[in-house]
């Protein structure tokens, strides 16, 4: 849904994108939601109409981007790389269970870092 909103400076209006979700499709679909960070795709074939479970398939496709190419990349660095690799792991498990916790809670929040791209629409 977009919603405009008026630049104070030069009064010009902003187009902002949100996404809103109707309860019922929250209540609805939560569960398919924070099972998404295990299987991504899993909400796109059980329930493929709802945007929550959709916005939820794209924070855990996003995680398993950012997470493989971080390992490959860190991979490839030796030494200072290697180092890094296990704080990176811990850092996407934190965000994955981030992402759980919102899921089936019913929260579209999206990750910090890398929850503002949209791969999924």
């Amino acid at each position: 849904m977009t919603e405009q909103k008026i630049n104070p400076e030069n009064q010009e209006p902003i187009v902002v994108q949100e996404n809103i979700f109707t309860q019922e499709d929250i209540e609805k679909n939560k569960t398919m939601a924070g099972l998404s960070y295990f299987l991504f795709f899993l909400p796109l074939i059980v329930c493929p109409e709802s945007q929550y479970a959709k916005f939820h398939a794209n924070q855990a496709l996003l995680l398993l981007i950012t997470g493989i190419a971080g390992n490959v990349i860190l991979g490839i660095i030796p030494i200072i790389g290697w180092i890094l690799m296990p704080i990176f792991g811990i850092g996407i498990l934190i965000l994955g269970i981030m992402g759980i916790i919102n899921g089936f809670g019913g929260k579209a929040n999206p990750l910090p870092i890398i929850g503002k791209i949209t791969i999924l629409k």
